[in-house]
């Protein structure tokens, strides 16, 4: 199982945006799917999005849709998580999988 380190959380206001990154090791990241998912604080893990190896396709939770955008760049060994329009329910530590890391929190109060 790789390991992996996700950045870029932070303290915003609602309709802000954040980009997520998430920088994997210990497994060839150009040939995984690879996904977000997040857990709010009391909730269990929720499934945010899965971009394939290729990036050729990418699926989203109705929840985040039109909102959110996975990405990557397989020559730079990294995953992002564009994130526009933020809402206080998309509050949560968000992880990159599959993999293990520590996960970025992000938080959307006014």
């Amino acid at each position: 199982q790789g390991q992996l380190v996700e950045s870029g959380g932070g303290l915003v206001q609602p309709g802000e945006s954040l980009r997520l990154s998430c920088a994997p090791s210990g497994f060839t990241f150009s040939r995984r799917w690879m996904m977000w998912v997040r857990q709010a604080p009391g909730k269990g893990l929720e499934w945010v999005s899965t971009i394939v190896s290729d990036s050729s396709s990418t699926y989203y939770d109705d929840s985040v849709n039109g909102r959110f955008t996975t990405s990557r760049d397989n020559a730079k060994n990294t995953l992002y998580l564009q994130m526009n329009s933020l809402k206080p329910e998309d509050t949560a530590v968000y992880y990159c999988a599959p993999g293990a890391g520590q996960g970025t929190l992000v938080t959307v109060s006014s």
